[in-house]
């Protein structure tokens, strides 16, 4: 009684094709995490633009109210890059835009503080547990370096309540001014991967409309 079976070349066939599959599907699978890379960073400015948009930092009675703008900033702790939003409600934790954990907002994703400081660990005095892993993009997605030009040059950028960008500035005001406002060129972010390949992400001036730079639609 025969058996239906495969032959030694459909077999061989099989394991071509799942080899040049296997082939194409790697290189994909770079790219898919250079691409939730930028997706991760991209949500977290236009999530701090929203901030500025629907919770006014207005305090008129303080002229160093500018320092309560909502912001982002990019740093690195133990070898790791990290980014952090905040707004330096009290105003005196900072002339680098850094905030306490208390002042940082929460992750809506997992109710986590997206918070961290430059030192000897990301989370400081306080308990991981109590941090959003979404912010610490360098162990996540290998991103080793960061770099802002344009009309950012610091590691951080900030929004005022008509979402409008500054890039330098507010964190340490000791009077309103508009001095530190992108208003003429684009703020880019550059992120380097442990590969030594590229993205970035452009805010546009005094929109602060974000997007990924060659990506239309983004």
């Amino acid at each position: 009684m025969k058996k239906p079976a495969f032959t030694m070349l459909e077999l061989i066939f099989v394991i071509v094709v799942l080899g040049i599959l296997a082939a194409l599907a790697i290189p994909r699978l770079d790219r898919d995490l250079k691409q939730e890379a930028a997706d991760n960073i991209l949500s977290a400015i236009r999530y701090t633009q929203h901030l500025a948009l629907v919770d006014d930092r207005h305090k008129f009675d303080d002229a160093k109210w500018q320092q309560r703008f909502w912001h982002i900033y990019f740093g690195t702790c133990d070898g790791k890059t990290y980014y952090a939003i905040g707004s330096d409600d009290s105003m005196d934790t900072s002339t680098n835009a850094r905030v306490d954990f208390t002042e940082s907002i929460i992750d809506p994703s997992n109710g986590k503080h997206i918070w961290g400081h430059d030192g000897s660990s990301c989370n400081g005095s306080h308990n991981i547990n109590e941090i959003s892993p979404n912010i610490f993009i360098g162990k996540k997605y290998g991103i080793k370096s960061y770099q802002l030009s344009g009309d950012c040059t610091h590691s951080y950028i900030g929004f005022d309540h008509f979402g409008r960008p500054y890039g330098s500035g507010f964190p340490n005001s000791s009077t309103p001014n508009n001095s530190g406002a992108i208003t003429q060129n684009s703020c880019i972010m550059t992120f380097t991967l442990s590969d030594d390949d590229t993205f970035s992400i452009t805010v546009e001036p005094e929109t602060g409309y974000a997007y990924i730079s060659n990506q239309a639609g983004s």
